[in-house]
């Protein structure tokens, strides 16, 4: 081969090699443009905390500025807080308890909760910072005639209503013997729905009258008119359904909050990501992956309630170390509502 052949064989490999390079950044702008929705530069970070085995459920505190969200099966860290503020995590264990599938701040009450224990919902009383909460009494007690099921979400609606729903603790995605039930002080338990293989995410749209909410071995979320005055819901319809990608596609949908614009935001269980949706046409807005295979929760919170909190679980991805983990997304240009607190 000549020299003036060598030097235009070179030029057409460092050519080759340039254009490979462009067509890469142009392939990784794409990805990146079509994963933060069309150029919204958010941010997902790990908050330094404790890695749980099944993380889930949390309740934005506005007066501490704190998270808080529990561990299913944590025993020494069955309710964690998250302190905005100092940036770290603290966590109590329940004497005797075994299973917190939810925690949720008490009205009208200093450091009292409404805790999962199994069947029972408990009032629990805790510092936020004591390795040690105690329990202070029973509030109530459901499914008597089911004792292989144990609650596994709860959250109150607008008005302070207490919403919880059981499954069965060993095989949750084939049996559907949980139920959704409300409480109202002075008034007791209520049945709202039945027939549930998972109950899970909840939220409610105020300006709309909707109440929205997942049963994940369902594989879809649901929507239904909601009456705020006393907490009835009806019409029950479909807003999206995860489940044409197989009864078992990998993934399933828990976790469930809404923002000030009416969109929700759906956690994926061995999915590793949340999605924004438009509740109004089904339509997902905005995927966002999370570093972890098993996303529970989600709950806006931070000073101006702009700051998407996801927690996460261990279970099944025990090699991921960031799995178990708590984690705050910024940038979604949005912002959500503080938790409400329960009236038991």
């Amino acid at each position: 081969m000549g020299l003036q052949q060598l030097c235009s064989s070179r030029r057409a490999r460092v050519l080759g090699l340039i254009c490979a390079a462009i067509i890469g950044v142009v392939v990784i702008y794409i990805v990146f443009t079509l994963l933060t929705g069309g150029g919204m530069q958010f941010a997902v970070e790990l908050i330094p905390s404790p890695r749980t085995r099944v993380g889930t459920r949390c309740h934005w505190d506005v007066a501490s500025q704190s998270l808080y969200y529990c561990d299913v099966n944590g025993n020494d860290s069955a309710i964690l807080r998250y302190d905005y503020k100092e940036d770290k995590v603290y966590a109590a264990g329940i004497a005797g308890e075994n299973v917190t599938p939810f925690v949720i701040p008490i009205a009208d009450a200093t450091n009292e909760f409404a805790v999962g224990l199994g069947r029972r919902v408990g009032r629990v009383q805790w510092d936020g910072k004591s390795p040690k909460a105690t329990l202070k009494g029973i509030v109530f007690e459901v499914d008597s005639d089911k004792p292989g099921n144990r609650f596994n979400a709860a959250k109150a609606d607008p008005a302070g209503r207490f919403y919880g729903g059981t499954m069965d603790s060993d095989d949750g995605f084939n049996k559907a013997s949980g139920k959704v039930f409300r409480y109202v002080k002075g008034e007791g338990v209520t049945k709202v729905l039945d027939n549930i293989f998972i109950s899970n995410g909840m939220a409610w749209d105020e300006k709309l009258n909707q109440f929205y909410y997942i049963d994940t071995g369902r594989f879809d979320v649901k929507g239904y008119d909601y009456n705020p005055s006393n907490g009835n819901i009806s019409n029950e319809k479909v807003i999206i359904d995860y489940s044409k990608n197989g009864k078992h596609p990998g993934f399933a949908p828990d976790g469930l909050t809404i923002d000030t614009d009416g969109n929700l935001y759906v956690t994926f269980f061995g999915g590793s990501r949340v999605d924004k949706i438009d509740p109004r046409n089904g339509k997902i807005l905005l995927e966002i992956p999370i570093p972890a295979k098993q996303v529970t929760a989600v709950a806006f919170g931070g000073p101006n309630l702009d700051i998407l909190y996801v927690v996460t679980a261990s279970i099944e991805d025990e090699k991921t170390e960031s799995s178990g983990c708590l984690y705050r997304i910024t940038g979604l240009g949005t912002k959500g509502f503080p938790g409400v607190k329960v009236i038991i």
